[in-house]
């Protein structure tokens, strides 16, 4: 029913007839009606069309890639034609006038050429076996020459949650320790070798705190894999006794030096040898306090880093 009919007046009374008490909601039903039809009618034009466009922009984008493939193309055949700059400058082949040609002869004494080489194609030559691309040097260093000092450890405070014998070695012992991580890591130290007392000294290590370097690359230590590195406290007599965080102390506490800022590399690289350059200045002073360089070792806010009972002794 067309929209326009519906306000057609014959139309109107005889639905009043009919109907006198809902005629015109009927009414206005019917108009209703015929406006929305009108409305998905046009709706549905419009879609029509923007899938027509859809269609054709399509298309149209086929088309430009096509027309850029070919471009590429023949730009390709025209450089692969063309000469090269360096085989036809006439100022290569003429750049070492002191160094004669040898000459060859063929057997029927037929004309000489020159079998040496131009100074351009045996500079191309030498770049080509050194790997070299031309205006590139060999090789560019990225790294940057970091300062090897505390800063570039990473010390944090841990809580060891249980210890065991080496099932392979007598003087390691096998510690899991949390750091503050979602998990736990497994740490490989030498802290002396099997006595009578090791119960009491297994005992005594369990549930204590420590530092731990957390930035050394793991390693497999008799065939149980080594994640971190327990800081302990060593003096001549080989007394040994791990290096004890302040009181008050958490796990995932990270330990500084106040003199040395910075972040921690991610991992200490071994052919760098920054552990090794660094052990020489770690100790502990007369007053048990460890330091590099005099300076000692930290928890922010919570206090210095000690040894329990050793003083004047080197930590490793």
């Amino acid at each position: 029913m067309d929209a326009d009919n519906l306000f057609n007046p014959s139309m109107a009374a005889a639905l009043m007839k009919l109907d006198p008490e809902d005629g015109e909601k009927i009414m206005e039903y019917f108009k209703t009606h015929a406006l929305l039809t009108r409305e998905k009618a046009l709706l549905q034009s419009s879609v029509r069309e923007q899938k027509k466009l859809l269609v054709e922009n399509a298309k149209l984008k086929k088309d430009i890639e096509d027309l850029r493939r070919q471009l590429q193309d023949k730009q390709r055949r025209r450089s692969t034609k063309a000469p090269h700059p360096a085989a036809s400058s006439p100022s290569t082949t003429s750049s070492a006038p002191s160094t004669p040609a040898k000459v060859t002869s063929s057997p029927a004494g037929a004309t000489s050429s020159t079998s040496l080489p131009s100074d351009a194609c045996r500079d191309r030559q030498n770049r080509r076996r050194r790997g070299e691309r031309r205006g590139r040097p060999a090789s560019v260093s990225l790294e940057v020459d970091l300062p090897v000092d505390v800063s570039r450890l990473d010390l944090r405070v841990g809580r060891i949650l249980s210890v065991r014998r080496h099932p392979l070695a007598e003087a390691l012992l096998v510690q899991e320790v949390d750091v503050g991580e979602s998990g736990p890591r497994t740490v490989v130290s030498k802290l002396g070798r099997k006595t009578d007392e090791e119960e009491v000294t297994l005992e005594e290590l369990q549930g204590s705190l420590a530092v731990l370097l957390c930035n050394v690359k793991a390693c497999k230590l008799k065939g149980v894999v080594s994640q971190a590195r327990l800081l302990c406290c060593c003096d001549s007599e080989d007394a040994v006794e791990l290096l004890a965080p302040p009181t008050g102390s958490s796990p995932g506490d990270r330990v500084t030096c106040l003199d040395y800022p910075g972040e921690p590399d991610k991992e200490l690289q071994s052919k760098q040898r920054v552990w090794e350059l660094l052990r020489p200045d770690l100790k502990v002073d007369g007053k048990g306090v460890a330091n590099f360089k005099g300076c000692g070792f930290q928890v922010k806010g919570k206090g210095l880093c000690r040894a329990p009972s050793l003083n004047n002794c080197t930590i490793r």
